[in-house]
């Protein structure tokens, strides 16, 4: 068994071409920037109808993973597992990496970014969005605080615990936030329900932990670093768990939405009469997202290679986009049941579904958001001693 050493990352040929690689997608989310404040929203696709186009649905899944990537930190420092203490410095600097992005791309999609001025210094604290910027600082700052602690000299023990807990704690309150932007919507018939908090955060626990998975695997192949197969075949089995959890709440909310007569619209729009939101939820959630990643990682014998954890932390990542465009989206496309009980109807489009077709500066400043948090992730690894030089079974098993 060696002592557990950290170490900077260095800048090898593969980490400079993944930095030109995700400089490229950056500096195209910033041209697409310039281009929508310049013509307006206009060029999405976007309209009165559907608000929250494809850059919300990119923004919601960093913001939702972020939440979850620290939960291998909070795994070791909260419920003591000493095999993820190793890999707690990882998680908290992607985690915030990940928020990072998901506001970015909030923020540069509001089509007056100067606007936020007036959402950090007036608050209506009967807006749940007023309530997740003090989540979302507090989230910085309470995970700063945590990697700062696992990483300074003779830091006590139950002082690294201490900060654990209140990351552990605050995380799970951020996320509930987000989740009940869409549950407390009475509005749409597709959100309304307390299920959307517990929803989201084992949404969360699943998308984090497959972006964790991708990250650590990639970077650790990439600097010749080992990594333990048990400790990775652990960390594909909780994945499975995880992917098991969100379908089985998924399957929750729908049940109970069925259960109300007024939501039967919507539930046959969603499973069966949707058109593309129908096949993302079948195919892409269901299916990809959930129950291969699941058959990959349980395997007998093919849930211990290396690459059905990675492929099936993939699947559980694609899964993700189609289940919050799904949600998003779809929820927004549903006509608003502005009267119940009664049909309404006008030349303002009431009462149909409303069409929407992504544009390409919408996705290019998606993804940028999604390069600038592994761009960050990257730099963080760069700069501070983040990942160990030794995460084999066996030395990560002493630890």
């Amino acid at each position: 068994m060696e002592r557990m050493i950290y170490r900077e990352i260095p800048a090898n040929r593969t980490i400079l071409q993944a930095a030109v690689l995700l400089g490229v997608f950056i500096l195209a989310a910033a041209g697409a920037v310039f281009y929508m404040e310049e013509h307006g929203h206009i060029v999405t696709g976007m309209n009165n109808q559907i608000v929250w186009g494809l850059p919300h649905v990119f923004a919601i899944f960093l913001i939702v993973a972020a939440s979850g990537a620290l939960n291998i930190a909070s795994i070791a420092s909260v419920f003591g597992k000493t095999p993820y203490k190793p890999l707690s410095r990882l998680s908290a600097l992607l985690a915030m990496a990940l928020l990072a992005g998901g506001l970015a791309v909030l923020v540069l999609d509001l089509g007056r970014p100067d606007r936020l001025i007036v959402a950090m210094t007036k608050y209506n604290f009967s807006s749940i969005f007023a309530w997740n910027i003090y989540l979302y600082n507090g989230f910085f700052a309470i995970v700063g605080v945590y990697l700062f602690t696992q990483m300074a000299r003779g830091m006590p023990a139950k002082a690294v615990k201490t900060a654990g807990f209140v990351a552990f704690v605050w995380r799970l309150a951020l996320t509930t936030g987000t989740g009940s932007i869409f549950g407390w919507l009475v509005a749409r018939s597709a959100y309304e329900s307390a299920i959307m908090a517990p929803l989201f955060i084992v949404m969360s626990f699943a998308f984090g932990l497959a972006v964790f998975i991708l990250v650590l695997t990639f970077t650790t192949r990439v600097t010749d670093r080992k990594l333990g197969p048990k400790l990775l075949r652990r960390l594909g089995r909780l994945l499975g768990i995880f992917a098991a959890l969100v379908l089985y709440f998924t399957a929750v909310q729908h049940l109970t939405s069925n259960y109300w007569a007024r939501n039967g619209g919507i539930e046959r729009f969603i499973l069966s009469d949707g058109g593309i939101y129908t096949t993302l939820f079948w195919v892409g959630q269901v299916i990809i997202g959930g129950l291969i990643p699941m058959a990959l990682v349980f395997h007998p014998t093919g849930g211990s290679k290396p690459a059905s954890i990675i492929l099936a932390s993939v699947l559980v990542v694609l899964g993700g986009f189609a289940q919050v465009y799904v949600i998003v989206i779809g929820g927004q496309a549903f006509p608003l049941d502005t009267f119940p009980g009664f049909t309404a109807s006008s030349s303002f489009a009431d009462g149909v579904v409303h069409n929407y077709s992504p544009s390409l500066p919408e996705f290019l400043l998606g993804m940028g958001g999604v390069a600038l948090a592994l761009a960050i992730t990257g730099f963080g690894m760069k700069v501070l001693r983040i990942l160990p030089t030794n995460l084999s079974d066996a030395n990560v098993g002493q630890q």
